[in-house]
């Protein structure tokens, strides 16, 4: 296998470090673990009672108007529940979505690619002899994940922002390290460009910008007040730079989160096109996993490289909506909107190399970077014309194959396949 002659640098490891809650450090040390917790005050002085507590508790993100998330421990917990004129909520913590089970790891770093085009590139841009892609410039395309390993070769020339969310000082500028591949495979199926000597992958719009946010731990999982966070960061830097923005999110749970829902929401009221993966618990109805099931977010499916009844399948493990939305073409809470590739994707890898996985994770970015790719075309389409033109072109494409598929709008593939042609 041929080097390249640029060698990539080796991924240092990070790892989420928890917030340290002065008030909290003698419990700890008698063994009582601390959790991240959001207070919201209400009642006549609600201002004055959370002013208080942000003294007693190190304020980590202000996500509503009298209220914070922060870190404590259960008798903490316990006491501040008693207090009528406080809700106190355990934050929810949130996993990407991959299908583990079809990892394999292909190509080391610093190796070319086996493939600069995978499978899922070419059939988006409906093209088996698909060798670049184009699209995509003055988009930023926000990758919330676990991070993303910028210095890829596929990926530096791309990279407008990198911000981490995880650390015990949120929003850390200039850091969003990737030591787990999750978001360094999502970001390089959105707008990898191939890199400076045009050998390496693409990704569906090279010529967006990447905005990397980590919002996961290593492991994957994060809490929902440092997504939230980053959502609605996102959305503001969108407004300050007058630019139009995709956000990117192949993480879930199975239960809706109130601070990711209003992030969502906010999001959207700005302009923001929110794209999310539906899940990984099909092929069972009623599985399509948050933010995805929120109708300010477009769910996507995941296919596979598969043909039945003429079409590529929709994945087993791709979560489903309800089958007696079916037809409507309506977007409701918990419904499939669009389908993609999502099994067996070929894309980036943190320290230079390539790798292989499965999950609605990995179909949701080649939606994302299609929106790019559309939006940069129809540079004066709203965020709300924008998502019209994705279900227009997915309706034009059925997909027929996998449990709950048919024609029209289904609850496995939703209204079909977006396609850049």
């Amino acid at each position: 296998m041929k080097k390249r002659s640029m060698m990539m640098s080796l991924l240092l490891a990070a790892s989420l470090t928890v917030p340290t809650v002065a008030s909290a450090a003698p419990d700890q040390e008698r063994g009582q673990e601390t959790f991240r917790v959001y207070v919201e005050t209400t009642g006549f002085s609600a201002k004055s009672t959370n002013q208080s507590l942000k003294k007693q508790y190190e304020p980590r993100w202000e996500l509503t108007e009298n209220g914070f998330s922060t870190e404590m421990n259960e008798k903490q917990f316990n006491a501040l529940q008693k207090n009528k004129n406080l809700k106190v909520t355990k934050v929810q913590e949130v996993e990407i979505e991959t299908d583990v089970r079809a990892t394999e790891y292909e190509t080391m770093a610093g190796e070319y690619p086996t493939h600069q085009t995978p499978w899922g590139i070419k059939a988006i841009y409906n093209n088996a002899n698909q060798t670049t892609t184009s699209g995509g410039s003055g988009i930023n395309i926000a990758v919330l994940d676990t991070g993303v390993y910028t210095s890829h070769y596929d990926l530096e020339n791309t990279v407008e922002q990198c911000k981490d969310f995880t650390q015990s000082n949120p929003l850390v500028n200039g850091s969003c390290n990737d030591a787990n591949g999750h978001g360094t495979h999502v970001a390089g199926s959105a707008l990898a460009d191939g890199g400076s000597d045009g050998a390496g992958i693409y990704g569906v719009a090279p010529d967006a910008d990447l905005w990397a946010y980590k919002v996961l731990g290593d492991n994957g999982s994060g809490y929902s007040d440092d997504i939230a966070a980053a959502i609605r960061h996102a959305a503001d830097q969108a407004s300050a730079t007058r630019t139009k923005t995709v956000i990117n999110m192949s993480l879930g749970s199975a239960g809706q989160d109130p601070l990711i829902s209003n992030a969502v929401n906010y999001a959207y009221s700005k302009g923001v096109l929110v794209v999310a993966a539906s899940g990984n618990s099909g092929p069972n109805q009623g599985s399509i996993g948050y933010p995805g099931a929120l109708t300010n977010a477009i769910a996507v499916a995941a296919l596979e490289n598969r043909q039945q009844n003429g079409t590529y399948r929709v994945a087993d493990f791709s979560s489903r909506g309800y089958s007696q939305t079916d037809g409507d073409y309506v977007i409701q809470q918990g419904d499939v909107e669009i389908s993609a590739p999502g099994a067996s994707i070929y894309s980036t890898w943190p320290g230079g190399g390539y790798n292989t996985i499965s999950g609605t994770s990995m179909a949701t970015p080649h939606v994302a970077g299609l929106a790019a790719k559309v939006w940069a075309e129809n540079p004066y389409f709203s965020h709300t014309q924008l998502r019209a033109e994705l279900q227009n072109r997915a309706a034009s494409n059925d997909i027929l194959g996998g449990y709950g598929a048919g024609y029209g709008d289904d609850y496995a593939s939703g209204f079909g396949f977006a396609k850049v042609n």
